[in-house]
C-alpha cells in the first residue's frame, strides 16, 4: 500500500495553508487563478463535429493538431449517459466512501506499474520533486490480458462495470480518431495507429480537493503526456489549462465533449507536423473537481519513428528513432530537472535549425509527466 498522505485528508482537516512539499517554485505558480481564468478563457480549445462530412472534419483536425495539439470532438458517439454514470461513479468514489476503505485498493510503491488508489508519483527518497494536489486512481484495461477489474473499486456497485465499457468504447474513438488524423495528413488511414502497433491503455480518474492557497499549488504539474493520444473528460467545475503561445488557456467544459490530446510519441510519427500538447490542471477553494484520462501507448518494445511519407530530401526527419522502452528510461532520468523528454530526441540538422528552434521555444517551459502504469 502506498504510504503517502492522501490530499482529500488535507482538504478536509479545515487547513489554512498547504504543506511546504505542494508549494510550486515561483515560476511555476498559476498565480491568481480568478485572473487567468478572466484574462483567457476568451480562446477556446477548437472542437470537431464528428457528424459532419469528412471533407470539412478532415481540415478541422488538421488544423487543431497543428496549431493546439488538442481538440474537443462532438457528436463522438459515445453514449452520454456512460459518460454521465462514470464520472458519477468515479466521483462517488472519492468522495463518499471511508478512507479505510478506499485505502483497501491502495497502490503498491514499490512497482512503477501499480494501478490503485494513490496520491504521488515517482515516490522515491532520490526524487523530492513538489507534489501535485490531486489523489487518483488509475486503472490497466488494456491489451485484455492487463485487466482485472477485481483490481478496482466495488463501489459504487456499478463502478467495475462502468470502466470496462468506457475503455471499450474509448479504444473504439481512438481508432476512429487516429484514422482521421492519418487521412488529414494525406497518409492512408491506418498509419498512425500502425506506427503505434497494439494499445496499452490507462484510465486514471483524479479527484482534486478544494485547496486553501491556489495560487501557491497546481493540481497536475505542466507535462505533456509521453504517448501516442489521451482522451480526456471533465466536469463542468474546470481547471485544466493547455499552454498556447506562451499563455495559459482554461479548457473551457464542453457539455458531453471528450478532449483529445496529442501526445508526444504521434509528434514523432507525424515528423513534428502534429505537436504534443502540454497542459496542467489548476486548483481552487471551493469545490472538488474531477477529470478521467485514458491514455493510449505503444508497447514498451515498439520502435517509434517520423513515417516514411512523412520524411522526404526536403523535409528530413526531425526526430530520431526510438524505442519505446528507453523514452521511458529517458524520461525517468530527465524529470527532476522538468526537461520535456521530446526535445532529447530532435535531431540536429542545419537545413531544420530554425524549425527545431522553434520546437525548443514552445517546449522550454513543459515536463513530461508519466503516468506510471508501464
Amino acid at each position: 500500500m502506498e504510504g503517502a498522505v492522501r490530499v482529500q485528508i488535507l482538504s478536509q482537516m479545515g487547513i489554512s495553508e498547504v504543506p511546504s512539499q505542494y508549494i510550486q517554485p515561483p515560476k511555476n505558480r498559476p498565480g491568481s487563478v480568478t485572473e487567468n481564468i478572466a484574462d483567457l478563457s476568451c480562446k477556446h480549445v477548437p472542437a470537431v463535429d464528428l457528424s459532419s462530412e469528412k471533407v470539412s472534419v478532415l481540415p478541422a483536425i488538421r488544423e487543431a493538431c497543428r496549431d493546439w495539439g488538442a481538440f474537443h470532438v462532438i457528436n463522438h458517439g459515445v453514449p452520454t449517459k456512460l459518460l454521465d454514470d462514470l464520472r458519477r461513479a468515479c466521483f462517488s468514489f472519492f468522495n463518499d466512501f471511508p478512507m479505510e476503505d478506499k485505502l483497501k485498493y491502495a497502490c503498491n510503491p514499490n512497482f512503477a506499474a501499480s494501478e490503485g488508489y494513490g496520491s504521488r508519483l515517482l515516490v522515491s527518497s532520490e526524487n523530492e520533486t513538489v507534489l501535485d494536489w490531486r489523489d487518483y486512481f488509475d486503472h490497466h484495461t488494456l491489451p485484455l490480458s492487463r485487466r482485472n477489474p477485481s483490481a478496482w473499486p466495488h463501489f459504487p456497485p456499478e463502478y467495475r462495470e462502468l470502466m470496462a465499457n468506457y475503455s471499450d468504447e474509448m479504444k473504439a474513438l481512438v481508432q476512429r480518431l487516429l484514422a482521421l488524423m492519418s487521412e488529414s495528413l494525406g497518409l492512408k488511414a491506418s498509419c498512425i495507429e500502425d506506427a503505434v502497433g497494439e494499445f496499452y491503455q490507462n484510465i486514471t480518474a483524479s479527484y482534486y480537493p478544494p485547496c486553501p492557497r491556489p495560487d501557491l499549488t497546481l493540481g497536475l504539474q505542466s507535462h505533456s503526456d509521453i504517448g501516442a493520444i489521451t482522451l480526456l473528460i471533465q466536469d463542468n467545475v474546470g481547471g485544466l489549462q493547455v499552454l498556447k503561445d506562451g499563455e495559459w488557456l482554461l479548457v473551457d467544459p464542453l457539455p458531453n465533449a471528450i478532449l483529445v490530446l496529442v501526445a508526444d510519441q504521434t509528434e514523432i510519427i507525424t515528423n513534428g507536423k502534429y505537436k504534443t500538447c502540454v497542459h496542467r490542471a489548476v486548483t481552487n477553494a471551493s469545490k472538488a473537481r474531477l477529470s478521467i484520462a485514458t491514455f493510449h501507448d505503444p508497447a514498451k518494445t515498439v520502435r517509434i519513428s517520423p513515417v516514411s511519407d512523412l520524411v522526404s530530401k526536403s523535409s528530413p526527419p526531425l526526430y530520431s528513432s526510438v524505442l519505446y522502452r528507453d523514452y521511458l528510461s529517458s524520461w525517468y532520468s530527465n524529470a527532476p530537472e522538468g526537461k520535456r523528454n521530446l526535445d532529447k530526441h530532435l535531431l540536429e540538422t542545419s537545413n531544420y535549425c530554425s524549425a527545431l528552434n522553434a520546437i525548443k521555444k514552445r517546449n522550454k517551459n513543459s515536463q513530461v509527466l508519466f503516468h506510471l502504469w508501464h
